[in-house]
């Protein structure tokens, strides 16, 4: 190497841009509310390429990981992307304040997390009793944890069903130590297959399982047995009814049960009708937070509280709290404070005034759909905005992400699950998506 290339090197090394320091670089991306500890991270990465420019997209997509509120308009009701059935949370600038989730405000000394959000929920659902934890899978978990522990517990092959997220009847009766007796044929099952179990003298019956196909159909030669009759079995019978309807009546809606709830188990009836318990979810037809319910016998659901697993199973004050609101809301027959309700009995004509209102897009005719693995197959009438192309990308740039589906090569916002104060920004953020260079 010749004395001019090391010279021309050497001039070149000194008079190079140094790279910023990573707390300068973090600093400069103050502006994007991130604690300083995650810009450190994403600006350390930028510089470790080389490349320190990369920071603050770095950032950027970081912030996209974060929970922030969104704008449904998907016409799924109960979005399990976007946390199903909508409540209400605290935000900032409202008191910080405690909740008297384990303490009697009567007595003053501590008090139990069922004397609230879960004995209203008996009282709505017409239970003696209420038990909540954390979600559906748990409720089913802990009562057969609980009552079936080393028994064994007829199930129809026509229900040992799968749902998201891969819960599976037949797993979760071996993780709660139950055997599972398979009975009856995928398509037909009889009372005399489960009293062939029972009978059989192989082993104790801790409780008969039923399970609502929730989440898909079974139509032609089929046959199951209603509840009614396997009440005469003997063994307690566990109902998971999935989707949390309390009461087919729907005494909480003006208008009555709509046409679409017909042959949807409903809480109340199943227990009127012999069942033990029924177990269900908070956040499908329930309307309120993720949750799990186990209602019925005052017994069986003490049996249940007493269990090791209901302490790791509980929920948090928060959910509690929600769950609260959301019973009251029956308990007063305000349909029209549990979002999906609301949602989902908003007149077709209302929605397209409001769609064009919005004054963009072409106002369209379209199906909403319950989601949540509730109701498979239903569709209920809609109306929304078409935008030529693909914008959904665009759309979830917006200040307040509105989430639309793409149809037949047009982006579908349906806003059946928009509330109406939201409109504004749906119209919007449709408007920067249609003048987005990317779409």
């Amino acid at each position: 190497m010749s004395e001019g290339t090391r010279s021309a090197r050497g001039r070149g090394d000194a008079t190079a841009p140094r790279p910023p320091s990573v707390d300068e670089l973090a600093r400069s991306m103050s502006g994007t509310g991130l604690p300083h500890s995650v810009l450190v991270d994403a600006a350390r990465d930028a510089i470790a390429t080389g490349d320190p420019t990369t920071a603050a997209p770095r950032a950027e997509r970081f912030a996209t990981t974060l929970l922030r509120p969104v704008i449904n308009a998907t016409g799924v009701l109960l979005h399990t992307n976007l946390g199903r059935a909508p409540v209400a949370v605290a935000r900032r600038g409202e008191p910080t304040r405690y909740s008297n989730v384990e303490l009697d405000l009567g007595t003053g000394r501590r008090g139990s997390r069922s004397d609230h959000a879960a004995r209203l929920l008996a009282l709505a659902a017409g239970a003696e009793a209420a038990l909540v934890v954390n979600n559906g899978a748990s409720a089913v978990l802990l009562a057969l944890s609980a009552l079936a522990a080393d028994t064994r517990v007829p199930v129809s092959r026509g229900e040992l069903v799968e749902i998201g997220g891969g819960f599976r009847i037949p797993e979760v009766l071996a993780a709660s130590g139950a055997t599972l007796a398979e009975v009856g044929t995928t398509n037909r099952t009889r009372l005399a297959d489960y009293r062939e179990v029972i009978d059989d003298g192989d082993g104790a019956v801790g409780l008969v399982l039923k399970v609502h196909r929730s989440n898909y159909q079974m139509v032609g030669f089929t046959e199951e047995v209603a509840v009614r009759e396997l009440a005469t079995l003997g063994p307690p019978v566990v109902f998971d009814i999935g989707s949390g309807l309390l009461d087919e009546a729907t005494p909480w809606l003006r208008g009555g049960p709509p046409p679409w709830l017909r042959g949807e188990p409903a809480a109340r009836q199943v227990l009127e009708q012999g069942a033990a318990l029924v177990t269900f979810s908070g956040d499908k037809l329930l309307g309120g937070p993720q949750a799990g319910v186990i209602a019925g016998r005052r017994d069986l659901v003490q049996v249940c509280a007493r269990h090791p697993l209901a302490r790791a199973l509980r929920p948090g004050g928060l959910v509690l709290e929600v769950l609260q609101d959301t019973a009251l809301a029956y308990l007063r027959r305000d349909g029209d404070a549990i979002a999906f309700w609301r949602m989902a009995q908003v007149p077709v004509g209302e929605l397209v005034r409001r769609a064009e209102e919005l004054g963009v897009g072409e106002v369209v005719r379209c199906h909403s759909v319950p989601g949540g693995g509730t109701l498979p197959g239903l569709e209920i009438d809609s109306a929304g905005v078409a935008l030529p192309g693909d914008r959904t990308a665009a759309l979830r740039r917006a200040e307040v992400p509105v989430i639309g589906r793409v149809h037949a090569g047009t982006t579908l916002l349906d806003l059946r699950t928009v509330d109406p104060a939201d409109d504004v920004l749906v119209a919007d953020a449709a408007k920067a998506a249609l003048s987005s260079i990317d779409g």
